[in-house]
């Protein structure tokens, strides 16, 4: 048996390589599709991209420039004279936590919320699908997006899980105050 690159292992044998016989025929799998560079780019962007991104603050930290992650044990300096009527600065704290980890918001937005391929920069003043305001954020989660202006997914109903009423208004309550921080 013999291989042109990597090895004798970059197309392992079967069972019977020591009779010198052929390897077992293989299935091509993903891997030997067109789809695969479109199944990569779907993942990586899914996934948060790969470029190392920039955090809202632009800071790194030590692990060689890696972008800053706000994490639950970060407070958030809100200014509650900037929130809605109704919205609390708790509400704003869980819609964080739900997009950052407990929902699947980060996956197009990106952890950071500057936005990626599949869904648009929520931490600058310019809206897409709606006015920028709460009512509106809260009505945009609830119905999702079908064709959004610029990205490149559509955004399901409730991003396409069974969020409560009260955590659609807390993700709102968060996307709110990402462009107004």
């Amino acid at each position: 048996m013999t291989s042109t690159t990597g090895g004798p292992w970059v197309n392992p044998p079967s069972n019977e390589w020591w009779r010198g016989a052929e390897p077992a025929p293989r299935a091509a799998g993903v891997a030997g599709t067109p789809m695969a560079p479109a199944l990569m780019l779907f993942l990586l962007a899914a996934c948060g991209g790969g470029d190392g991104g920039s955090s809202a603050s632009g800071a790194g930290d030590d692990q060689g420039g890696a972008p800053a992650q706000a994490t639950a044990a970060d407070p958030l300096n809100i200014d509650p004279s900037l929130l809605p009527e109704g919205v609390t600065v708790e509400m704003v704290e869980e819609g964080r936590e739900l997009f950052t980890g407990g929902g699947v918001c980060f996956s197009c937005h990106l952890a950071d919320a500057t936005g990626g391929p599949l869904g648009p920069d929520l931490t600058d003043d310019t809206w897409l699908n709606v006015d920028g305001e709460y009512a509106s954020i809260v009505e945009v989660i609830k119905t999702g997006v079908a064709q959004p202006i610029e990205a490149l997914g559509a955004m399901l109903p409730r991003a396409g899980m069974t969020l409560t009423d009260e955590q659609v208004e807390a993700l709102a309550a968060y996307a709110y105050m990402l462009s107004r921080m």
